[in-house]
């Protein structure tokens, strides 16, 4: 689960992190009354999304008067702003953080990440700030420094001292920063964080460091027991299509293709996606239907993948072990018999029940097309979309 830069620097301020002052605004008279109660003349704006690459997109400007405030409000509130992150329909802009300007002396970057290779958590920091992370590896990756914590043993003083000493900051900033990395760790254990990036974390005057920026999200298989992080969460900034799922306890992940695939497990479903773009196609989803999914479950997930307008075919691949086939079986024909699907249907199952399976499918004189493997599948579900667009090849 992600949450807002403003969530985020107010939840790192109440573990003593520095962060700039400032304020949330939903309209253009808001943000100008955020503005004259920080003072001074020169504030940040900054459209509140769930996506990165806010300044590259127009999304963060510097202003230096009440009108500036105003047109830069206008321009985006209840508008989508379109990022490199975003996808080309971009994400709905509800709020504008307005935050005091700070004198930049050096921008650095700062991350912690959870390492499920190593089951450690990673520390990275770098002295190319305000870059993107993955550009700066590309090109300068001796700018990049890394540390790997124990979560069992937690973060030692010494690994915070070998850290900051590879930002090249004055003696005189060397506590601050080192005391800004400790809060960090602190906020991302105690949260169950699995990210936390401040790009850029900045030297500022007096020698002192402030997060100008931050990014957090969190496992939503923590989030039972941290309420006050559930609380966080912008359903605005999430596909319809996965609150809907996330409703009835099923894992969706929309995309931008037209073949809806349902399937049970993570990793099938990766080599579903791989064998339907093989055989020429593009998926539109994939939905995990779980393990010990019901009738009732199978045909609320078709369902869901329906409802996608962009949807044309529909591959079912199912390998049961806690499942059952005939559960599956079952779940698509009392769909079938409940609404007319107007878009090919391809079945493939294997493993538990998999003859009961293939008996309710065949006995049901529904039309659904059934395939015996994967490769069979995503053939057979990107030939019929194409003879059911009319198209050739």
């Amino acid at each position: 689960m992600n949450i807002h830069e403003y969530q985020a620097k107010k939840l790192l301020a109440q573990y003593g992190v520095p962060v700039p002052r400032g304020g949330i605004a939903h309209s253009a008279t808001g943000a100008i009354y955020q503005a004259n109660e920080l003072g001074g003349d020169k504030w940040i704006l900054k459209t509140q999304i769930h996506s990165g690459a806010r300044g590259k997109a127009g999304g963060v400007k510097l202003c230096k008067s009440s009108k500036e405030i105003s047109q830069f409000c206008d321009k985006f509130l209840g508008n989508n702003l379109v990022t490199n992150q975003t996808g080309p329909e971009g994400k709905m802009v509800s709020s504008i953080y307005v935050e005091e300007a700070s004198v930049i002396l050096k921008e650095l970057y700062f991350s912690i990440l959870l390492d499920r290779t190593s089951q450690k958590v990673t520390l990275v920091v770098s002295t190319e700030g305000g870059m993107d992370i993955e550009q700066v590896a590309e090109e300068m990756p001796e700018k990049i420094a890394k540390i790997r914590i124990d979560p069992s043993v937690g973060m030692q003083p010494f690994q915070v001292r070998q850290l900051v000493f590879n930002l090249g900051l004055p003696n005189e900033a060397v506590d601050s920063a080192s005391r800004a990395v400790m809060k960090c760790y602190r906020a991302f254990r105690d949260t169950d964080a699995n990210l936390l990036e401040i790009n850029p974390l900045a030297l500022v005057s007096g020698n002192k460091v402030l997060a100008l920026d931050a990014k957090m999200s969190f496992d939503a298989n923590a989030l039972y027991r941290r309420p006050e992080i559930f609380e966080l969460n912008d359903k605005t900034q999430q596909d319809t299509r996965e609150i809907h799922a996330a409703e009835h306890d099923l894992n969706y992940v929309g995309l931008d293709g037209n073949i809806g695939c349902l399937i049970n497990g993570a990793g099938l479903a990766m080599a579903t996606m791989d064998m339907i773009q093989h055989a020429g196609g593009k998926p539109a989803n994939f939905l995990d239907i779980g393990g010990g999914a019901s009738a009732q479950r199978v045909a609320t997930s078709i369902e869901l993948v329906l409802s996608d307008d962009n949807v044309e075919a529909i591959l079912v691949n199912i390998f049961a072990g806690i499942n059952r086939c005939d559960w599956v079986a079952q779940g698509i024909v009392d769909l079938l018999n409940k609404r007319d699907v107007d878009v090919p249907l391809v079945v493939r199952l294997s493993g538990t029940n998999v003859e009961k399976g293939q008996k309710i499918l065949k006995d049901s004189g529904k039309k659904i097309i059934t395939a015996e493997t994967l490769s069979d599948a995503a053939q057979k579900v990107v030939v019929e979309w194409k003879k059911s667009k009319g198209k050739s090849g």
